[in-house]
């Protein structure tokens, strides 16, 4: 099993210092990368952290030493471990993805991350023959030596992870809550054998509840883990189409199956594939489209991965700001950038939070707008 780093991996005081900083008010992915470039390590900016002021005149302040050791404490209890943004085995497609988590929670082993991995998403809904078919393919990709990746959600992702470990292959489960938290409650002994004989995931700390602010940051992990996002089946306003357009955005392949123009549950990936997105009708299509990735090695991948040096901003938008600075008149996201005075990083994840919860409509030429 992989190691990850752990709170004895590195330095104990710097590890804790991290974790201090990642969970305080206001501190994400962006301001986290650059504070750590700005002072060198987490313990200078954790101390450095009250005299420091946002865009927006906010001051920051790092949570208690007591609070990141209850955390560690309770990572430990569910039998977990940390891995941080410069392990040796985290995730080099995912570091390569903006806003990648500074830290993540893991359960499992990390290895089969090195082999190549497609995410397989779908309606929670979904139809009968589309979770018997998700099944069976996820089957024949663990076959073929493709890790699969979903977010153990209803309906497609637990078919997908349910082929893959019926086919003794390799699944990663992607959460929304701590590691220690089961969502929804019927997967509880799918997610323990996850976590037993593949990888489970969370960025949240332990003990948190899956609430819907967390779901988008979710799905930019599983489109960031891999070389590509197959949807399976999707209705117009699924989420799963969210997990689509990140993966397009970060450079990935996009597939989706086609379906029945008669059922709404199909609309979503219809107008994948007139959007350009790949045809997929069997598990060849996916390993042949993916045929370069697999013949990457991971040290180029790694290689790829952005500096954490370069992030420019000390800011990290909220969702309420943002939702402040819209109205049902269609706006440039370019311009909410601007306006807000966060990174676009930032921006996107909070505009993810308003649609996925419908309350956001885009429209062509990278405008937005609320519904």
């Amino acid at each position: 099993m992989s190691g990850g780093q752990t709170l004895a991996a590195i330095d104990r005081d710097e590890a804790l210092a991290r974790i201090r900083l990642l969970r305080s008010p206001n501190v994400g992915p962006v301001t986290y990368a650059h504070l750590l470039a700005r002072f060198g390590d987490a313990r200078r900016a954790v101390d450095a952290l009250p005299e420091i002021a946002g865009r927006s005149g906010k001051r920051y302040r790092a949570v208690p030493e007591h609070v990141a050791l209850d955390e560690a404490r309770a990572v430990r209890r569910a039998g977990a471990r940390y891995l941080f943004h410069d392990a040796p085995d985290y995730p080099p497609l995912l570091a390569a993805s903006e806003g990648a988590p500074p830290i993540l929670v893991v359960r499992g082993d990390t290895a089969i991350l090195e082999a190549p991995c497609v995410a397989m998403v779908g309606a929670r809904n979904a139809s009968a023959a589309a979770v018997r078919l998700a099944r069976t393919l996820a089957g024949e990709l663990a076959e073929a030596g493709v890790t699969v990746v979903s977010g153990l959600a209803r309906g497609i992702d637990g078919a997908a992870h349910d082929g893959a470990l019926g086919a003794s292959g390799a699944t990663v489960g992607v959460i929304a809550s701590g590691i220690d938290v089961t969502y929804p409650p019927e997967h509880a002994d799918l997610q323990e054998r996850i976590a037993r004989e593949g990888l489970l995931i969370a960025e949240q700390p332990p003990g948190t509840d899956p609430l819907a602010r967390h779901f988008p940051a979710r799905n930019r992990i599983i489109a960031g883990l891999c070389a590509g996002t197959l949807v399976v089946e999707a209705a117009p306003r699924s989420g799963s189409l969210i997990t689509a357009r990140l993966a397009g955005e970060m450079g990935r392949e996009v597939m989706a199956i086609p379906g029945s123009p008669l059922d709404p549950r199909s609309h979503g990936c219809n107008q994948l594939i007139r959007d350009g997105a790949i045809l997929v009708q069997r598990a060849e299509d996916v390993t042949e489209l993916l045929g370069g990735f697999a013949g990457a090695p991971q040290s180029a991948l790694r290689e790829a991965a952005p500096d954490w040096a370069l992030c420019d901003d000390l800011s990290d938008a909220e969702p309420a700001p943002i939702a402040d600075l819209l109205t049902t008149a269609p706006v440039p996201v370019d311009e909410l950038i601007r306006q807000s005075g966060a990174s676009a990083s930032a921006v996107q994840l909070a505009l993810l939070e308003l649609e996925i919860t419908g309350a956001l409509v885009r429209h062509a030429g990278g405008r937005v707008s609320l519904a």
